[in-house]
């Protein structure tokens, strides 16, 4: 993805200072097994992505907020690489999160660069998407949360962050500013972290069981993140959230 707008200082101001030496990123869930290697330029290369990104993010909502009579409280966003403790308890490495506590969307940058790097080797393209759409899907839980929608059921609430990035997806495809092979950079890092199909053992009881946990903590099978994902690129916010519906894009 194009960078859309400039960099906002105040959310530099987490710079880290990196030696030029290569770090390690462990893969996502369903990933082969392995360490991905990443340098730190890549990693350089992929928070400058994502901090023009996040601008870009807030102008698009705060805009459609706007068009609804709201209005939207940017996030504030944080790198991080060790465990951290945030206002919403401790976070670990290799995770990205929003916390509404202090509305704040924390990410492992050596983390998300590892995604674009896997991404890149998979597909061979530049891999920026699948770093890019991690910190579009915890805005989308931003989005959710401020107009209310917020579900004791895990997957409820994921789901609707895949299809707000879908969302944001669709509005830079029409401002012209994704690039070929976005897309598929984007569906690649959802489909990488899906939640694996639990095996299961024939009593329907039991399965029923194993079922409903996953739904109330997961974030979705790669096949439904993706389909939510698209949800979101085909038919907008309106297609997410109906406080949307109607609205002009």
């Amino acid at each position: 993805m194009r960078p859309i707008t400039a960099i906002r200082g105040s959310v530099v101001a987490l710079a880290l200072a990196l030696s030029g030496s290569k770090l390690s990123a462990e893969p996502s869930p369903t990933n082969p097994p392995g360490r991905i290697e990443v340098t730190s330029q890549d990693v350089d290369a992929s928070n400058q992505k994502i901090w023009a990104v996040y601008d870009a993010l807030i102008k698009m909502w705060s805009a459609d907020f706007k068009q609804i009579g709201e209005k939207f409280a940017g996030p504030g966003i944080a790198r991080y690489r060790d465990r951290i403790r945030t206002p919403c308890g401790y976070l670990m490495p290799q995770n990205a999160e929003y916390c509404s506590a202090n509305n704040t969307i924390y990410f492992d940058d050596v983390f998300v660069a590892g995604q674009v790097k896997a991404a890149a080797e998979a597909l061979g393209t530049d891999g920026d998407m699948a770093g890019l759409g991690i910190i579009a899907h915890e805005m989308g839980h931003a989005v959710a949360m401020q107009l209310g929608h917020a579900s004791r059921n895990s997957y409820d609430n994921e789901a609707m962050a895949d299809c707000l990035a879908g969302a944001f997806t669709q509005r830079a495809r029409i401002d012209g500013s994704l690039e070929q092979g976005d897309l598929e950079e984007a569906e690649y890092g959802l489909s990488s972290a899906g939640d694996p199909t639990p095996p299961l053992t024939g009593d329907q009881r039991v399965d029923r069981r194993v079922l409903a946990r996953l739904e109330r903590v997961g974030h979705g099978t790669s096949e439904k993140r993706v389909e939510n994902f698209r949800t979101g690129l085909g038919g907008g916010a309106g297609a997410c959230l109906s406080d949307f519906r109607g609205m002009r894009t």
